[in-house]
């Protein structure tokens, strides 16, 4: 089933030409159009959209106070900006209010195909992950050591390094140390059939860690050593993407890998501090998701292989 969108735009032609691009390209349903940013909003809380197409200037309520007033209310859907407007400060603030992609003004069949699948793509993982969390049925046993599962395991850890290796190199981590870590959990993952919900993360370190310690004692500290470098390495990951994004927003690493391994809020609070030449070292990060997204891509490339 496809997403459903809203559309709203001052120019009638815009939205017609939008609606006609949506329709004819099956990417999902038009449920509501409107001329501007008080009467969309008022469509948009009645329809709830999964995509809002809201243009930037627009005579009674732009679209940045609009997408605010939204939010307000509570509406959590995804936002598609439509602009003219090229400053990069201008652009910044709109990707900083929660807009995840842009649609620049003339209206181009082939770039609003591109950007409305790329929501689409990330909603399907978005969605795929929340199944994987809440429907799969519970692990009886969870034993990353067995010595039976790693008999019949399909998966050689080698072809496991193949396949997050490109993934490390457009993150920017190949060489962090955590990446060892990270691919010792895929492997993991992989081998023991990983089929109900995400693991524990702890017990994600402590079976790393017992394959490399043998007392309780030992791997208890090895799994919290392990913990810190893939804290350290998924940052870098944040910070690389961030520096991507802060001087080219089309960039198709940032595009895709932004929003598919971290929350975007995380992103843009990042974005900020690299602006303004600071660093906390407070950035936010979820491991488990980017782990989780790790794992679906890796399992993804090895079925396809």
């Amino acid at each position: 089933m496809g997403l459903t969108f809203c559309i709203v735009d001052d120019d009638p032609a815009t939205r017609a030409m939008l609606e006609n691009i949506i329709q004819e390209s099956r990417l999902g349903e038009v449920t509501g159009t409107a001329r501007g940013g008080e009467e969309g909003a008022r469509i948009i809380m009645e329809t709830r959209p999964d995509v809002v197409l809201i243009d930037w200037l627009m005579p009674d309520q732009d679209g940045l106070e609009t997408i605010v007033q939204l939010k307000r209310q509570g509406f959590n859907g995804k936002y598609v900006m439509i602009s003219q407007i090229e400053n990069q400060e201008m652009v910044g603030e709109a990707y900083q209010s929660g807009i995840e992609f842009f649609i620049r003004k003339p209206i181009n069949r082939i770039e609003v195909e591109s950007v409305l699948s790329r929501v689409s793509e990330h909603s399907e993982i978005r969605q795929y992950l929340n199944e994987l969390k809440s429907s799969l049925s519970k692990l009886d046993t969870l034993n990353l050591l067995s010595a039976d599962r790693q008999a019949t395991a399909s998966v050689k850890p080698r072809s496991v390094s193949e396949v997050v290796r490109p993934i490390y190199m457009n993150l920017g981590i190949v060489g962090e140390a955590g990446c060892n870590d990270i691919t010792a959990i895929m492997e993991l993952l992989l081998e023991n059939g990983q089929s109900g919900p995400f693991p524990p993360l702890k017990q994600l370190y402590e079976g790393v860690a017992a394959g490399y310690k043998s007392t309780p004692r030992e791997i208890d500290k090895e799994a919290k050593a392990i913990e810190q470098r893939i804290r350290r390495t998924v940052t870098t990951a944040l910070t690389h993407l961030a520096s991507i994004g802060l001087t080219d927003y089309g960039n198709p690493k940032f595009e895709h890998y932004a929003p598919l391994y971290f929350d975007f809020e995380d992103i843009r609070a990042k974005m900020k501090e690299i602006d303004e030449e600071r660093d906390d070292g407070k950035s936010k990060v979820s491991i488990k998701k980017f782990l989780q997204v790790l794992y679906l891509e890796a399992l993804d490339q090895m079925q396809s292989a």
